[in-house]
């Protein structure tokens, strides 16, 4: 009847979870706030593993290096920048953030835009993220 449902709780019942640590993500948030993408990968485990659902496809990379790379290209060469809301929840097992950044770039064309990126993430035992499972807004222009 519900065979997925099932093969999905017998799967995860034999992963070990560590609990999960909000203060863990600060590291994350912070160099997220200051564009400060070195420190960023500082906060991923060695084998971290991002898959982002993002307007019009679904990506994903393996390693620290190139989950910074990543947000560093979605975040990074701004002409202006600033976090401007974030959250912290815990789901279970999962953390739950949620950050919107207000930006300017040329790449993006004039104007301000906006961006709106949620995740679930796991953190090993050294309160690392391994996992983060991302949603992402696009860049939609700020008509404020």
């Amino acid at each position: 009847m519900r065979s997925w449902y099932n093969k999905i709780v017998a799967f995860l019942a034999d992963k070990p979870m560590v609990p999960p640590r909000p203060e863990g993500v600060r590291i994350f948030l912070d160099s997220l706030a200051a564009q400060d993408f070195p420190r960023l990968a500082s906060a991923l485990s060695d084998d971290a593993h991002l898959r982002a659902l993002l307007p019009g496809e679904f990506r994903e990379w393996d390693g620290a290096e190139r989950v910074s790379a990543t947000f560093k290209r979605w975040l990074g060469n701004t002409e202006e920048y600033e976090l401007v809301d974030a959250t912290v929840d815990v789901v279970g097992a999962r953390l739950h953030l949620r950050w919107r950044a207000h930006l300017r770039a040329e790449r993006l064309g004039e104007g301000w835009f906006v961006v709106d990126q949620e995740a679930y993430i796991d953190t090993d035992a050294n309160d690392r993220i391994c996992q983060l499972s991302l949603l992402c807004s696009g860049y939609v222009a700020d008509e404020a």
